[in-house]
């Protein structure tokens, strides 16, 4: 022991700042002529592992316990001074919660947004936190107990699922209406139902994929080359057999759908009737970012035709991705092959 009064014994680093401390040169006076009920109030809470600090008296003598510390961070010490100057820059905030509470009332409080300067420059932190009154000898007021628990934390991760989960529902949606325009044009322009069944299965395989992409690399955009690796994933054996020029670039997640839904109708249509249809045939991919202009060139083979109907996949190509970009597209078929051009100003690349 080393002398110190009992209320102050095991009370950490704030019970040692405390003993060191001139009170005689205070408002307050000797430690020894303090009343039992701020010692009682003191030991409870310089005892607590929750944060804690009291405001006594006329002068809101400020007290704190270990807890609280890391509440304060950097300010000057808060032993001693009044509670009013300690808090200065939220004061007109908390104060009538504090008049409250040397008015006989609590208060309580949660996630309340203060903006504070403990580190030098104002930040915006949230607490949740009680102001209760404690009672001297007399039954008059004689000071409020202030226990808190700063949520800033939490604050800013519900604010951040709420974003989450605005733009998970934004996808949904727009996913939902991507796999029922598939569904309803895939059974439209199918000729029998068999041929209906292998073209959905494999959109919505290709859908997926790109959704699984971008949810779980990119969350909000793709890099061009890392979508093209993508679209040829289900298709390994093919890779080598295409030429990809261009700076990479990033895409938003809505362009790099649509994107990836041409490159798979590309693909497929290439696979079947182009030139991946032969070992021979090879694809040629090229982008220009100045002004936006993705080139797929087929070449290698002989005797390619256009088809005689134009199915969703033309559709694919023609109608919806270029809206997407807020541009225009070209499809034409040469001797060795389809050549397809999207083109869109630099200005509607969603690249933010």
């Amino acid at each position: 022991m080393d002398g110190r009064p009992s209320f102050l014994i095991g009370g950490g680093q704030a019970a040692d700042a405390i003993a060191r401390i001139d009170w005689a040169a205070t408002p307050l006076g000797p430690i020894g002529q303090w009343p039992q009920s701020l010692k009682t109030a003191l030991s409870m809470m310089l005892l607590s592992s929750f944060p804690k600090a009291i405001a006594w008296g006329r002068e809101l003598t400020t007290f704190h316990n270990d807890a609280f510390a890391p509440i304060l961070g950097d300010k000057p010490q808060a032993l001693g001074r009044p509670f009013s100057e300690v808090w200065v820059e939220v004061w007109p905030e908390i104060q009538p919660m504090v008049e409250k509470a040397f008015a006989g009332e609590a208060t309580f409080i949660e996630n309340f947004k203060l903006t504070i300067d403990r580190h030098g420059y104002p930040e915006e932190a949230y607490f949740t936190f009680c102001y209760s009154p404690i009672r001297a000898e007399n039954g008059e007021v004689g000071g409020m107990m202030d226990t808190v628990m700063e949520t800033t934390e939490t604050v800013l991760a519900q604010r951040q699922l709420a974003v989450t989960n605005a733009e998970l529902s934004h996808r949904m949606r727009n996913a939902l209406a991507m796999v029922g325009a598939i569904a309803t044009m895939s059974l439209r322009h199918a000729t029998g139902l068999d041929e209906a069944r292998r073209q959905l299965s494999q959109r919505l395989a290709a859908l997926g994929r790109t959704q699984s992409f971008l949810s779980g690399e990119a969350a909000e955009d793709a890099h061009i080359y890392e979508l093209i690796e993508q679209s040829f994933s289900a298709h390994p054996n093919l890779r080598q057999r295409i030429d990809v020029v261009g700076a990479d670039f990033r895409l938003g997640s809505n362009q790099a759908l649509a994107l990836s839904l041409a490159l798979n109708e590309l693909i497929t249509n290439s696979i079947k009737y182009g030139a991946l249809s032969k070992p021979e045939g090879r694809i040629g991919i090229r982008w220009d970012c100045a002004g936006f202009r993705f080139v797929w060139r087929e070449a290698g083979i002989s005797g390619v035709e256009a088809p005689s109907r134009e199915g969703f996949g033309s559709k694919v190509l023609m109608q919806f991705v270029p809206a997407s970009f807020s541009g225009q597209a070209r499809m034409r078929y040469e001797s060795d092959g389809l050549i397809y051009e999207l083109e869109a100003p630099a200005a509607a690349i969603d690249n933010t």
